[in-house]
């Protein structure tokens, strides 16, 4: 499945080093219309700007105790955001650059798809069911992920 690309990525309003390369390397794997670094930018001014792009989605990349950590999805609607979910809480990412060679340069992923958790738990199954509506991808089996025509799978993992 290709994705369509349909969401607007911001970050908090006084992002961090980390914060701004993860945004960097975001459009790599998710397709993203429009990533800007927030400053002064209020939630309505996010949600306006949005909207001015015709862009539904939002995901906003925020500091967790000084960290990359939080990971926010908005719907945006008459300058308002609205939550999908609760937060989406980011431990131990990989950036393109800690790839080295195996990364080839500038190359996008075109379609993506998530890979269905062998470990089902109602948490999990919500995230991935979410996820999918929110980037237009789809669910399948491991098998079916792995052996598909797809550039790039993810998986949800939560710790116990």
């Amino acid at each position: 499945m290709t994705m369509k690309e349909h969401i607007f990525l911001t970050t908090s309003r006084k992002p961090t080093q980390t914060i701004r390369t993860f945004c960097k390397d975001i459009p790599y794997t998710f397709a993203t219309n429009k990533r800007i670094n927030r400053g002064k930018l209020s939630l309505e001014g996010v949600a306006e700007k949005a909207l001015e792009l015709d862009l539904k989605n939002v995901v906003l990349v925020d500091r967790w105790k000084g960290m990359l950590g939080k990971i926010q999805l908005f719907n945006s609607s008459r300058d308002v955001l609205e939550p999908v979910m609760s937060i989406i809480c980011v431990k131990d990412v990989k950036f393109r650059r800690d790839f080295g060679e195996k990364m080839p340069k500038g190359r996008k992923t075109r379609s993506i798809a998530i890979a269905a958790s062998t470990k089902k738990t109602l948490k999990i199954e919500k995230l991935e069911d979410v996820l999918s509506r929110f980037l237009s991808i789809p669910v399948l089996s491991l098998e079916e992920a792995v052996s598909g025509s797809y550039d790039t799978t993810m998986q949800i993992l939560m710790d116990p």
